[in-house]
């Protein structure tokens, strides 16, 4: 297979995505660590932020497309760290919602700031051109067949 081949191989462009998107995460996972925050826990922020209302962790997990046990387990981590605190649902008694913590919108805010940042460097030798190509290519591939 010669270069050009090797270029347009579906297997092949799908390996070369996967690289560049752990590249990309792990850049990022580097940025938000300096303010101890990881690409997961700054992301359960975000959703909070986004609802700006406690939200049960059932649907929370659903939302950030992850299982219940791992949500509960990042939702531990955030209360030890006092981003989010623990509310009983008032209208479901089996149910927990995730509430955030001034703390933790405080948190939220910088690490948007680091996000931002990390994102600009990350495709600081792309073009403006060439990043809305990359969107659209994205945005395309997202799309259900």
């Amino acid at each position: 297979m010669n270069d050009v081949t090797a270029a347009v191989c579906p297997t092949s462009l799908a390996f070369q995505m996967l690289g560049a998107a752990h590249e990309v995460e792990a850049r990022l996972e580097s940025a938000l660590d300096r303010i101890g925050l990881s690409v997961a826990k700054f992301g359960v922020l975000t959703k909070l932020v986004e609802a700006g209302e406690p939200v049960a962790l059932g649907c929370l997990a659903e939302r950030s497309c992850c299982v219940r046990s791992n949500m509960t387990q990042l939702v531990d981590r955030l209360e030890a760290d006092r981003l989010v605190e623990r509310l009983n649902d008032p209208s479901d008694r089996r149910s927990v919602r995730a509430a955030l913590t001034p703390a933790g919108r405080e948190r939220h805010a910088e690490g948007v700031q680091i996000v931002e940042e990390a994102g600009r460097t990350i495709f600081a030798s792309l073009n403006d051109d060439e990043r809305a190509t990359l969107r659209r290519v994205l945005s395309q591939l997202g799309r259900n067949p």
